[in-house]
């Protein structure tokens, strides 16, 4: 008998004897390991795009609407959170809407081309930590006596998938965020603008 049969298919399971049973067990084992190699392959295949998925990100700002605002915010992944840090010069002293916006385009001179808020859950606006509030609303952030801001927040914002914000666009608004109303807390101009990349 050769190693192993040329075509099974024509091995009936009801053949009697020893070598059907020989026969039918070794088919058996190939479509086993056929599927177990199948698998294998499908595993690495996700594991291997999860290790793709980017786990930073980042904006240089540049000015809108005449301002000299420049600045940049990194977004860094950490567990199931995204670490924002901003730094940004050429302010006026006093707080600022800060948030991110649909769309990643900073072409405009008053920075209109970067669309509304981004808000793939349709909520109204509001604050970081209201209950309501647009994915893109991250508040405000606060320059001191020389036009320098600082900040750092963590939450829950995405850099793949669906709701991704790679390819939305940070926006500094020129006046504060009150935090409550539509649709970007009456925070007046975009003062500066920068489109969201991965970054390495």
């Amino acid at each position: 008998m050769p190693d192993r049969p040329t075509d099974w298919k024509f091995v009936p399971r009801s053949l009697p004897g020893a070598n059907a049973d020989i026969l039918w067990a070794m088919k058996t084992n190939f479509f086993a390991r056929y599927f177990l190699l199948i698998g294998v392959c499908f595993g690495l295949t996700v594991a291997g795009s999860r290790a793709e998925e980017p786990t930073k990100a980042a904006a240089n700002l540049s000015p809108a609407s005449g301002s000299k605002v420049t600045g940049k915010v990194t977004f860094t992944k950490l567990g199931d959170d995204v670490q924002v840090i901003a730094d940004i010069q050429n302010l006026t002293p006093g707080k600022h809407g800060f948030h991110l916006h649909e769309k990643g385009d900073c072409s405009a001179p008053d920075a209109a081309s970067a669309g509304a808020h981004f808000n793939p859950t349709h909520q109204h606006h509001g604050g970081p930590n209201t209950p309501e509030h647009h994915a893109g609303d991250l508040g405000n952030i606060e320059a001191d006596a020389s036009g320098k801001a600082h900040l750092e927040w963590k939450g829950k914002l995405k850099l793949s998938g669906e709701d991704s914000i790679i390819g939305k666009s940070v926006v500094v608004h020129e006046k504060a965020d009150d935090l409550k109303t539509d649709p970007s807390g009456n925070s007046g101009a975009r003062i500066a603008c920068g489109v969201i990349n991965a970054a390495d």
